[in-house]
């Protein structure tokens, strides 16, 4: 007779080869390989390799190889592979990446719907960035927020106890702490989450638009446009490091646990960092919303999802697997593993657990109300993507941080703009 330890373990099986649904023909694959961008939660990585990766081998005899690459990096290797049609079988996307590579991604609209009817709906928000003529190319796990981060004590030290509300207001403080010696550090150069995650959202905050609705007329030459690039030139030259205009995104993090800086715009990593390694710095270092300009408060989209090359040899074994992570016993704990660094797309984890020991990170979850794509309010397209990827907006407003006129910023950008979507 058996044991019930037995019987369940032959009960997962038995429903975990059925999960897996049919393969292709000839034998299953001994090994598949995951491309991801290294996590700045290092234990987000460590979860899937030491924990996932070998649960399913376990449960399946197919071995799940992890290919990290550095940050700022993946969207690089990805055009690689896409190329040569060779390398990993399923691979992480950021942003709306999937628009990039449309052509070399499998359909997996069939797992989006299986998984939305277990732990969904899926928020409305992110099918723009993955879901292209009505085909799901990837299945997004969690949302990199960009908010406020700083330093609650020094905030204090210039009366200031509660974040400010407005940019205007944000400008004011900043001054006062740059003169105190704690300036702040807001990345302009060509990294890929931390200087879209302000710049954006300060464009769409005082009415500037990229692209129309219709995705092909282009709006940017606007005086909201302008308000928004003269802002931010005061704002860069009265509170911050001068060098935040060659930063990429791992510069703010350095900066900020170096106590060099007082406010950035970053995701939670700096928080998570700064408890285990820092944790008096950690007491003092919270999260607000961006700021609001005259015409609202935005925040950048940038979800996180996972899609399959279709030069995978067996695309079945890779939707079998995607379907094995993202069943909730796999992604729960996962996504418990990232300490909240990734906000969930599935209705069914509004209320997780992963949110209750850390009240710092709720804002992340709230943001989410507030996001918008790249490129918003134009449809999703390549061209947005496109756009993103050659930096149109984030080198217009470097390029009026380090002193070239308004008007000069705007039509460069117009002109990239306007050859991006005519093209398109």
């Amino acid at each position: 007779m058996r044991t019930r330890r037995e019987f369940l373990t032959v009960t997962v099986v038995l429903g975990a080869a059925a999960a897996l649904g049919p393969r292709s023909t000839g034998a299953a694959p001994k090994s598949m390989s995951v491309l991801h961008e290294s996590s700045f939660i290092k234990a987000f990585d460590e979860f899937f390799v030491k924990k996932l990766a070998l649960e399913y081998e376990k449960l399946t005899g197919i071995k799940i190889n992890y290919e990290p690459v550095s940050v700022g990096s993946l969207l690089t290797r990805m055009t690689t592979v896409a190329e040569t049609r060779s390398g990993p079988e399923v691979t992480a996307t950021g942003f709306n990446w999937p628009w990039l590579f449309e052509q070399s991604l499998v359909d997996v609209t069939d797992l989006a719907n299986e998984i939305g009817q277990k732990l969904g709906p899926w928020y409305d928000s992110v099918t723009d960035a993955v879901v292209i003529n009505r085909k799901w190319k990837g299945l997004p796990w969690g949302n990199i927020g960009q908010l406020e981060v700083y330093r609650t004590d020094w905030f204090k030290e210039v009366g200031v106890t509660k974040f400010p509300d407005t940019w205007e207001e944000l400008l004011d403080v900043g001054r006062k702490l740059k003169q105190k010696g704690h300036p702040f550090g807001f990345e302009l150069g060509h990294g890929w989450g931390d200087n879209h995650g302000w710049l954006y959202p300060l464009l769409w905050s005082y009415g500037g638009r990229e692209v129309d609705r219709d995705g092909k007329t282009v709006l940017l030459d606007s005086d909201e446009t302008a308000r928004a690039v003269d802002f931010c030139r005061r704002f860069y030259k009265e509170t911050m490091l001068e060098d935040v205009l060659g930063w990429t995104d791992v510069n703010n993090n350095k900066a900020f646990l170096g106590e060099q800086i007082s406010c950035t715009n970053n995701a939670s990593s700096i928080l998570v960092v700064a408890k285990r390694d820092f944790p008096e710095l950690g007491r003092v270092t919270d999260h607000a919303l961006n700021p609001q300009g005259p015409k609202g408060r935005y925040h950048l989209l940038n979800p996180q999802s996972h899609s399959i090359f279709t030069f995978a040899q067996d695309v079945n074994a890779a939707k079998a697997f995607l379907r094995w992570l993202y069943d909730d016993r796999q992604l729960s704990a996962w996504l418990v593993a990232g300490d909240a660094y990734y906000a969930p797309f599935l209705h069914a984890y509004d209320n997780h657990p992963m949110w209750n020991p850390e009240p710092r990170y709720i804002p992340y979850k709230e943001s989410l109300k507030t996001s918008r794509l790249p490129g918003w309010p134009g449809p999703p397209s390549h061209a947005m993507s496109e756009s993103m990827a050659k930096y149109a907006v984030v080198d217009m407003f470097a390029k009026a941080c380090q002193g070239a006129p308004t008007k000069e910023v705007i039509a460069a950008a117009v002109l990239q703009l306007k050859q991006i979507y005519k093209a398109k």
